[in-house]
């Protein structure tokens, strides 16, 4: 798991780099298009806004395998260290729910029957869109690659962009499941960023200590 848990890292960086860089890219050619050339692209705000899009979903995942997603755990640090345990890794479960019955709700249905109204879910939802062949609103491809390719509309599948639903949150499974194990085993003590209470006491100790004479 864990050569495969370092390539998925460098993919997402890779990932989450590349989009950073296409969304700096475009929106200053299009400030520079626009009030110096009095032009641009309009399918420029669409673009930038996929790229942000893909960025959050990849980020999600990435946020939880370096400890940056915010949290809250003054009520858990009450207790023993074994139950902190307990609390971090169910909390990760969790997390895990959460990104399958993102994925597929259909599983629901096999477990306790047809009696839960549960379906649908970011897999279904892309095959759907595929199968409809709707295309995006503004972004389209070039005469040439229609014509290269003998495609029958220069519109972009939407499903192509909408992608980023089921592998962000196949991503962020990978990275539930790769928390417990990390928990369980003592690599890890938690799936988020805490302390950030202590550390700004700790930073400001001698401050509060200055302003109290006691």
């Amino acid at each position: 798991m864990q050569r495969f848990g370092d390539l998925v890292t460098r993919f997402e960086e890779t990932v989450i780099a590349l989009l950073l860089a296409g969304m700096t890219l475009v929106t200053f050619s299009q400030v520079v298009a626009r009030y110096v050339f009095n032009t641009g692209w309009g399918a420029a705000l669409e673009f930038t806004t996929l790229m942000f899009a893909w960025m959050i979903l990849f980020g999600m995942s990435y946020g939880l395998k370096i400890g940056a997603h915010l949290g809250v755990d003054a009520f858990i640090k009450l207790f023993p260290d074994r139950f902190y345990r307990i609390f971090t890794v169910l909390a990760a479960l969790i997390c895990l729910l959460y990104a399958a019955l993102l994925l597929s709700a259909d599983w629901l249905q096999v477990l306790f029957g047809q009696d839960i109204n549960a379906r649908g879910g970011a897999i279904s939802y892309v095959q759907k869109m595929a199968k409809f062949g709707i295309g995006l609103e503004e972004l389209r491809l070039p005469e040439w690659a229609v014509h290269a390719f003998g495609l029958e509309s220069e519109e972009i599948p939407r499903w192509i962009a909408y992608l980023i639903l089921p592998l962000g949150l196949a991503l962020f499974a990978f990275r539930c499941i790769q928390a417990v194990w990390q928990i369980i085993t003592g690599e890890r003590s938690a799936i988020i960023a805490g302390h950030e209470a202590e550390e700004l006491v700790a930073e400001n100790e001698g401050v509060l200590k200055e302003k109290d004479p006691a």
